[in-house]
């Protein structure tokens, strides 16, 4: 038994993500995760508001594309 190529799609035609794409996407949101968390430190040791609070903002935003990816992959 051989492969139809008749029936054989591409995942630009099935729209599916390729793996190294999605792998990608979720180190992007790790490293935004990241970045938030050592701002919110940064913050914390400054006592700066400002910047305790565009770290919490920048580690929301991550984990909301965290959960973006997993529900998409």
């Amino acid at each position: 038994m051989g492969i139809d190529k008749d029936h054989v799609l591409s995942q630009s035609e099935t729209g599916e993500a390729a793996p190294i794409d999605q792998v990608e996407d979720r180190v992007e949101a790790e490293m935004k995760r990241l970045k938030g968390e050592a701002k919110k430190q940064v913050a914390d040791g400054l006592q700066d508001p400002e910047l305790a609070s565009e770290g919490e903002r920048l580690v929301e935003e991550a984990e909301r594309d965290r959960k973006e990816k997993v529900d998409q992959g």
